[in-house]
């Protein structure tokens, strides 16, 4: 017996040895498949969504640049065309002998600064260069300006608007200057502009703790003091561009003075060229200031999205350890059943699915519902201060209530069409009802440009239908229809009800402005199967679901429709609904 017995243990020993390595070769596979089906799509949209948030914030940086940029240069082209257009209207409108008069000029120039002191001195010149009138800080009545360089290029020009230069101040300043003509003989009249004032208005702006803006002339000589990289009538590091129209944003990359050996970190720069003067301004951020807080979003996503995928593949683990002792443990009581058991053990699955089905939708649904009264009491308990925050706060919690209910009473929907339930006859109004399915897909059309028309018949009988059935009818319909219309840059949707005389009964019309159906395509429509739209966009059953549920309400239902103007589908429904009907709802339900 007991050299029976052996083979019998040592057959046990390596059945048990075979199934331990298929639940091991089984938990290995349900663990890669649960983490290339849930791990992967994670990462891949997480890392999709990084790189497009990154690309995001780096365009809307440099836009906000270009905005700050063209912002200064209005301002700074305002400054120097005001000035200069006061200027030319003393000149015009004033002779060289009233100027010339120390009080007067003196008048002139305090009305100029009246508001806003930035001109330091006014003189009036004549062709020859010499002073006939000064007023201002300096004494330079005596001096003579027929060999400077903005002497000639304005007795040319008109008009002229310097670069920053010593002169005879000894300091940097640039003036304006504008002729006139007297007795057919041209004099100047000259405004220095104040340039601390002038570099104020440049040099004051703060962006950040690492950004400056200055100018510099075509030669690329700084016209005011950059913050950190030079000062005003030194010489700029990088060369001057030719001048262009528009905004220059790029990113420079990190380099060493040559002056002062300093290494420049990576810098984020804007640039542009002013009207007049030919100066160009210039914006420029150390770009890991710039984009600081967009490098620290991006590693708080990275960081959640990584510690969420340990986290799942934990989850995933542990789940699956869970099912394969279940599995084992119901393998074991599945040998011991009698091959009669096995259609009871098929059906005993189904219901284990259907609870499944109850489990992964309704209970998260409800988690869903209670996170969101949880957040309704805090803010009660904490208010928004920001209204518009507040407003679309509210608006959100509404709209997630809303999803939930919609949620809940698709899957209720499912499970009934699943187990294919009878009809419930109502009595119910069809134009407070057809308001409610046009209220249901608002929404969905509003965000293709698609508006609604509704001319609804006053005081119709109420009909006896099923109106879970009919809304899918009018759904299905509607939906096509925004589909027809989306091609289009404009669609609209007219829903008409009116009663008929010829049958009693109620006559609804859908008409849209969509691409139309051909002449070839009418009769197949309510064929199954049989479908326009893209492969995976229809399966061909919606239209021939409708005509079958219509005719089953004792309706009818036809279509008419023109190519390139629109569709027009036309439903016939009685009043009441058919014997028929009404008998098949009396027959007990088997299924």
């Amino acid at each position: 017996m007991a050299e029976k017995l052996l083979p019998d243990h040592d057959s046990n020993h390596d059945l048990e040895k075979g199934h331990n390595t298929y639940y091991t070769r089984l938990t290995r596979r349900l663990v890669l498949l649960t983490v290339v089906c849930s791990l992967v799509p994670l990462l891949v949209a997480g890392w999709g969504i990084n790189i497009y948030y990154a690309r995001f914030a780096k365009s809307r940086m440099i836009s906000s640049f270009r905005t700050e940029l063209e912002h200064h240069r209005n301002i700074i082209e305002l400054f120097i065309k005001e000035r200069s257009s006061k200027l030319q209207l003393i000149a015009e409108t004033h002779s060289k002998d009233f100027l010339t008069v120390p009080s007067n000029l003196n008048d002139i120039f305090k009305l100029i600064n009246r508001e806003y002191r930035s001109i330091t001195d006014l003189g009036v010149i004549d062709s020859t260069g010499r002073h006939l009138a000064y007023v201002g800080p300096y004494d330079l009545l005596d001096k003579n300006y027929s060999e400077t360089f903005w002497f000639k290029a304005v007795m040319n020009k008109g008009i002229y608007i310097s670069d920053m230069f010593m002169g005879f101040r000894k300091e940097p300043h640039f003036v304006i200057a504008v002729t006139a003509t007297h007795n057919n003989e041209k004099w100047i009249l000259r405004a220095t502009i104040d340039t601390e004032v002038f570099r104020s208005l440049v040099e004051n702006v703060k962006i950040g703790e690492t950004g400056e803006v200055f100018i510099v002339n075509q030669q690329g000589i700084y016209q005011t003091s950059p913050r950190y990289s030079g000062k005003i009538l030194d010489s700029s590091p990088f060369p001057v561009d030719e001048f262009y129209d528009g905004i220059q944003t790029c990113i420079q990359e990190s380099y060493t003075d040559s002056n002062s050996q300093k290494k420049i970190p990576r810098q984020i720069m804007s640039q542009a060229w002013l009207s007049e003067p030919c100066w160009k301004l210039v914006v420029k951020q150390n770009y890991a200031e710039a984009f600081s807080d967009v490098n620290l979003a991006n590693y708080a996503v990275l960081i959640f999205l990584h510690l969420s995928a340990i986290i799942i593949l934990v989850v995933v683990i542990l789940i699956t350890r869970h099912m394969i002792c279940i599995i084992k443990k119901r393998d074991g009581e599945a040998e011991n059943l009698n091959k009669q058991l096995v259609q009871t053990g098929k059906l005993a699955a189904i219901g284990q699915l259907s609870a499944g089905v109850a489990h992964e939708i309704n209970n998260p649904l409800a988690i869903i519902s209670t996170e969101r009264q949880i957040m309704i009491d805090l803010e009660m308990q904490k208010p928004i201060s920001d209204p518009d925050f507040k407003e679309q706060f509210c608006d959100s919690m509404a709209q997630i209530d809303i999803q939930i209910h919609r949620c809940k009473r698709i899957t209720y929907n499912l499970l009934r069409f699943a187990r294919r339930t009878q009809s419930v006859i109502e009595s119910f109004d069809l134009n407070d009802f057809i308001q409610e399915v046009i209220e249901l897909m608002e929404r969905e059309a509003g965000s293709g440009g698609i508006k609604f028309f509704s001319h609804l018949e006053e005081n119709l009988p109420a009909l006896q239908s099923d109106p879970s059935q009919l809304q899918q009818v009018l759904l299905n319909i509607i939906i096509n229809a925004i589909d027809a219309c989306e091609n289009t840059s404009f669609g609209t949707i007219t829903i008409r009800t009116r009663s008929t005389k010829k049958k009693p009964g109620i006559i609804i019309s859908i008409a849209d402005t969509g691409s139309g159906i051909s002449p070839d395509r009418m009769e197949k429509i309510f064929d199954p199967f049989f479908t326009t739209k893209p492969v995976g966009k229809g399966t061909g059953l919606g239209l021939s679901i409708c005509f079958s549920t219509i005719k089953r309400l004792g309706g009818n239902i036809t279509v008419k429709s023109t190519v390139g103007e629109g569709a027009e589908f036309e439903i016939f429904l009685p009043y009441s609904p058919p014997q028929k009907l009404l008998d098949d709802m009396k027959k007990p339900d088997r299924d």
